[in-house]
């Protein structure tokens, strides 16, 4: 497969929003992100590469920093090695850690996940993904029905059931992640997460105790109501994926509209988290 790079610079663009229009280009195709000095290169297959939906989404997401990118079109590429330095270990709460099958066991952490990343999981969510790894450490899984939306590797999903929920429904919409949870599932010695390809169809008629979604605002906007019939009374909704002010705010009117409590938040540099109950 052809894949074609788009370095953006910038000398303006805090961390913060660096990753925010990392996660916003994913949406939209990009599959891999490098850091540089001053930007970051994303890489996206050549046939999906679509300079109206780009600069659409840069006239939308780049308030407050100047950006520029030049596009080139890929030859061959180690992309496992590519992989491998945008994937780094990380440790949640002192007693979490994740690491790829190429990083080294950290002897002595009550819980280890083990992830084999694939290109479509790129860097930019680490601060979205601690803060939901963190709440599930923080919480009760004991026997709960689980459902992750947006699943991704599986990071959450797996966490869930070593914290000891009874079954974890895993869902994304993209179905290289799909195939990521299933061979994540065998790395990690998990029989009881189901992956499945979709979105919020495939939880019709469904009830769970607890809800992770660690998507992105506008998604979660559109699915909340979902969220809400499909959480038994007194189930709890962790979501990430969105920022700290006006985004919370949206999504706090929204779920509260559909019957669930606030009760906090989380934050790393700008990125949010947020905690709920169903009334």
């Amino acid at each position: 497969m052809k894949y074609s790079s788009v370095a953006f610079t910038s000398s303006t663009m805090e961390d913060w929003q660096r990753d925010l229009l990392i996660d916003s280009l994913g949406s939209i195709g990009y599959d891999t992100f490098e850091y540089v000095e001053q930007g970051f290169i994303a890489y996206i297959p050549t046939a999906n590469l679509d300079l109206q939906a780009l600069e659409t989404l840069l006239l939308l997401e780049t308030e407050g920093f100047d950006i520029h990118y030049t596009i080139a079109e890929i030859k061959d590429q180690n992309w496992n090695e590519l992989w491998e330095s945008n994937f780094q270990p990380i440790t949640v709460n002192d007693i979490c850690y994740v690491r790829a099958t190429f990083h080294e066991p950290k002897p002595g952490i009550p819980y280890e996940i083990i992830i084999d990343p694939k290109m479509s999981f790129g860097t930019g969510h680490h601060q979205t993904t601690s803060m939901m790894l963190s709440f599930i450490l923080e919480n009760d899984f004991q026997d709960k029905e689980v459902l992750d939306m947006g699943c991704g590797t599986g990071i959450l999903a797996i966490l869930a059931v070593k914290r000891g929920a009874k079954h974890v429904l895993a869902v994304d919409y993209d179905e290289v992640c799909v195939e990521s949870v299933n061979e994540n599932k065998v790395l990690n010695n998990i029989v009881s997460v189901d992956a499945e390809f979709g979105s919020e169809e495939r939880i019709k008629g469904k009830v769970f105790d607890i809800i992770l979604a660690n998507i992105n605002r506008n998604i979660l906007m559109d699915q909340l109501e979902d969220y809400g019939l499909s959480t038994n009374s007194g189930g709890e909704l962790y979501i990430s994926g969105f920022y700290e002010g006006e985004d919370l705010e949206m999504l706090i009117r929204k779920a509260q509209s559909v019957g669930f409590d606030y009760r906090h938040k989380k934050t790393q540099n700008k990125w949010c988290a947020a905690k709920f109950v169903r009334c």
